[in-house]
């Protein structure tokens, strides 16, 4: 199968999950205590203010009618409109979806400038004191809360040494650019110990196979051998590590951006469940879980890139 007849697949694929994903959110919401009318107009408002606020909304309807006016509007491509901020649900996604994106590439960048270095020299010098550091790093790395490394990291290089913003997003390209540093530095922390680990252990596999031993042995330069022949086999288990890891972050940007004050989708979610603004929780959930689907996508074209033996099916 080609790669754009298994993307359109694919593609297609993701309505009967997005549809189950709105079906989901949509009632487990509902779930959650407090009423949007008093969360809006005040502990103290009338009766008839909140009959008429529920009207307006539609909250007055069974939830099963609720959910088909949902879809109606979802099929037309609108998400509803947040009594909060008077504002399409569609608007503010597209105002703080380019915070979270960016948040996702500064965290893959980070992740991969990290790992890669790293488990290199940990495979390469087996057992030696730098491997034993090496693997000492994800022990450490998993025991600590994203939330604490970021406010470390906040401490240390935004307080006392005053190498970048500690929080908020900035004013024009060049202040998103470096706003984004700490948040990617502080996801990557929190990814790299389990790519270093999964990236370390299959280079080890490769660099003991036939193959390598064969390349070695027709006088291919080391540094070749390890970072074409070796590298290119043992990445793919370090790739799923990573884009399972990526997919976590995209629900986990709530912490993130509220550590570092960003205005992002994270951010969205949580003001919309505070304020119990459902069309904005459902539609922030709907989109995190598109976003989770395209980086499983992207995740699978990359093995095809990497390893031609991988066939898409």
């Amino acid at each position: 199968m080609s790669r754009i007849a298994y993307i359109l697949r694919r593609l297609l694929q993701m309505i009967p999950t997005a549809l189950g994903v709105t079906i989901l959110v949509f009632f487990l919401i509902h779930l959650i205590p407090g009423d949007p009318a008093r969360a809006f107009l005040g502990p103290h408002a009338t009766a008839s203010l909140v009959n008429a606020f529920d009207k307006r909304w539609g909250l007055n309807q069974s939830l099963p009618v609720q959910y088909w006016l949902f879809l109606s509007r979802l099929v037309r491509g609108d998400l509803g409109t947040s009594f909060f901020y008077q504002l399409p649900v569609t608007t503010l996604i597209m105002q703080r979806i380019g915070c979270t994106l960016l948040l996702l590439l500064y965290a893959t960048v980070f992740t991969i400038a990290i790992t890669v270095p790293l488990a290199l020299i940990a495979a390469t010098k087996r057992d030696s004191l730098r491997d034993h550091i090496i693997r000492g790093i994800p022990l450490v790395g998993l025991g600590m809360p994203t939330f604490w490394v970021g406010i470390m990291l906040i401490l240390t290089l935004g307080l006392k040494l005053q190498l970048f913003p500690v929080g908020g997003y900035g004013n024009g390209l060049l202040d998103h650019l470096w706003s984004m540093v700490l948040p990617g530095l502080t996801v990557a922390f929190a990814i790299s110990p389990m790519t270093i680990r999964s990236l370390r252990a299959s280079m080890l596999g490769i660099l003991e196979s036939d193959f390598v031993t064969t390349a070695r042995s027709k006088g291919i330069p080391e540094r070749r051998v390890i970072g074409i022949h070796a590298m290119r086999n043992a990445v793919i288990p370090a790739i799923t590590v990573l884009s399972l890891n990526i997919g976590w972050l995209v629900g986990g940007s709530v912490v993130i951006e509220q550590v570092f004050a960003l205005p992002g989708l994270g951010e969205l979610m949580f003001e919309g469940i505070f304020n119990r603004d459902f069309a904005v929780v459902q539609g922030v959930t709907l989109v995190f879980a598109v976003l989770i689907i395209l980086v499983y996508l992207a995740t699978d074209i990359v093995y095809s890139f990497v390893d031609p033996r991988v066939r898409l099916t």
